[in-house]
């Protein structure tokens, strides 16, 4: 967008009254990231600015996405227009014109505006006067470089008060990937169905995870609708390794219909180096097609991870699919800010209320986090995981190795209580029920360790552990991969098939699916052993009869899920 004109005139920055937005960059994946040095004037960073919402408003807004997504509730499944969504939520007053016009009088007038967010290209010059601050490039040990605050930012004091904060200023993404595993023959193993001629007998295969979550391979959609897949840090997929994967498993459509954002499948075939770059991007392909069959796959790539770019990129879409499989994260503590989780919610419960359904892994680090265990003792649950209006997908193990049944927690998936967000009444009962189970059995974890009355994740789990680890072709190979990256596809993929077949029958897809899943427990197989703690000497959280912080309801029974999606009633009100 050009802009024309400027609307206000504003006096020198140094002049000004300011309000620091965020600060300490310091807590951001320290060990991994190294400040080289000070960044070219020249150079071009892309900040963002989170336009503030009206409280009121946004308070309102809150009771309409619950409605909407809340079976039995006469506006169940009346889903938002976008333009709908932007009307219910406005801005604080003149906030996008008084940010617009502050850009402008610092010569930023080619910004790109999505509603309620503003991508400002600017120099580095620019943007250290004008958040009065200065400007380094960071270097990942991996070699990712990215430009970020030394310690904090600000804003005149009166443009502080109309933003939540400034996206990608400050915050310097921890760099994941899945946890790589050896895979194994047992001797042993007389009945795990393997179904994959390249994959080792005790691996996870698409055969593994038909038998024991009760659904068919090779899915034929009932009705139209898609489901996508989040990539970010450059993480990219090739048809060489797709291909290799769906003939060695016997699946018939492996097509990613279509890319969003930048993919280089080049990068794949680099020899080990092919792992590193694309493996995360492969594992949720292969596995969200294991599971969602022959429903079209959109692959959606950020080049960095930021939830601010990747909300850009879906508000930039005509048709947003209705699921998102993302398997990233980081802890609540390495967060800037209240402000900026609250930002990402906003933009959590404007796609929810459009009928999107965003799954969000849980993590692979326990109740550490990736903070990892400290002195004081205290858990590190994760974000998005814990945002309320997000689906976290947890992890599990198969209770005896390589055989059909029973399973419990994996250990280091992600679980427990969110310090930022207190539990929403979806889930309120249950997990005050869980709680006095757990202090009854004598398995509660130290009360100072974790907020009691915080949100409790993980919704749901699936396979994530080692011991049976996915079997994914990467490198023009063959190697086993452990994670919740692997179960949240998983999951993503089968209720993509619960939206086809919802179609099919003249239904809305399911939306934010949180209540569906809290009143339906019937349809999870319930997960009682184990525990998920990510650190030796940590108590963690048990595996109970019920919904707990280890596995939240348990893992997919897909045609118990499938009958009550298609029982879930829907109101006769349009919004």
């Amino acid at each position: 967008m050009k802009l024309t004109g400027v609307l206000a005139c504003f006096v020198a920055v140094a002049a000004e009254q300011r309000q620091i937005l965020e600060q300490d960059v310091e807590i951001f994946d320290a060990p991994h990231w190294q400040r080289v040095s000070r960044a070219g004037k020249a150079e071009t960073v892309i900040p963002t600015f989170m336009l503030k919402h009206d409280a009121a408003a946004v308070r309102e807004f809150e009771k309409t996405f619950y409605a909407i997504s809340t079976p039995g509730n006469p506006r169940y499944g009346q889903h938002l227009t976008k333009a709908q969504t932007a009307e219910m939520l406005p801005l604080v007053p003149q906030a996008k014109e008084k940010i617009l016009a502050m850009l402008s009088s610092f010569g930023v007038n080619e910004v790109e505006i999505f509603d309620d967010m503003i991508k400002a290209p600017m120099p580095v010059k620019i943007a250290e006067e004008m958040f009065a601050t200065e400007i380094f490039e960071f270097k990942h040990e991996k070699g990712q470089k990215v430009m970020r605050v030394g310690s904090s930012y600000s804003l005149p004091a009166e443009l502080g008060e109309l933003v939540y904060n400034v996206a990608d200023l400050i915050q310097i993404p921890a760099i994941t990937k899945p946890v790589v595993v050896e895979m194994d023959d047992d001797d042993n193993t007389t009945d795990f169905p393997s179904g994959c001629t390249k994959c080792k007998k005790t691996a996870t295969t698409p055969a593994v995870l038909s038998a024991m979550y009760n659904f068919d391979l090779n899915y034929q959609p009932a009705g139209e609708t898609t489901y996508a897949i989040n990539n970010f840090q450059g993480q990219s997929w090739d048809e060489k390794d797709v291909s290799a994967f769906g003939t060695a498993c016997g699946l018939d459509d492996m097509e990613v219909a279509t890319q969003v954002g930048k993919n280089s499948p080049s990068r794949c075939q680099i020899p080990i180096l092919g792992q590193e770059l694309c493996l995360e991007s492969l594992l949720d392909v292969q596995y969200s097609k294991s599971t969602a069959g022959g429903i079209p796959l959109t692959s959606i790539s950020t080049s960095q991870y930021s939830l601010a770019n990747w909300a850009q990129a879906l508000a930039a879409m005509t048709d947003v699919p209705p699921i998102q499989s993302v398997s990233y994260g980081n802890d609540e503590i390495q967060q800037t800010s209240s402000s900026y989780m609250d930002s990402v919610n906003v933009q959590f419960q404007k796609l929810g209320a459009q009928g999107v359904s965003i799954l969000f892994a849980s993590g692979d680090q326990g109740v550490v986090g990736r903070t990892g265990k400290t002195k004081d003792g205290k858990y590190h649950p994760d974000f998005p995981a814990a945002s309320p209006y997000i689906t976290a997908v947890g992890g599990t193990d198969l209770a005896v190795k390589s055989v059909i049944g029973a399973e419990k927690a994996w250990s280091d998936g992600g679980g427990g209580f969110s310090d930022e967000f207190a539990a929403p009444d979806y889930q309120k009962d249950i997990v005050s029920a869980y709680l006095q189970k757990l202090d009854a059995a004598g398995e509660s974890p130290p009360a100072d360790a974790f907020n009691a009355a915080g949100r409790g994740y993980p919704d749901i789990a699936a396979l994530a552990g080692t011991q049976n680890p996915y079997c994914v072709a990467a490198d023009s190979g063959f190697v086993g991969v452990g994670g919740t990256s692997a179960s949240c596809p998983t999951t993503a993929g089968l209720f993509a098939r619960i939206n086809s077949e919802r179609s099919a029958q003249g239904k809305p897809a399911m939306g934010f699916l949180n209540p569906f899943i809290y009143q339906n427990p019937d349809v999870f197989n319930d997960v009682t052993q184990g525990s998920v703690t990510g650190a030796t000497g940590v108590k963690g959280f048990a595996a109970l009869t019920g919904w707990d912080a280890a596995t939240g309801m348990g893992t997919p029974n897909y045609q118990k899920m499938l009958a009550a999606a298609l029982k879930a009633s829907e109101g006769a009100v349009v919004v």
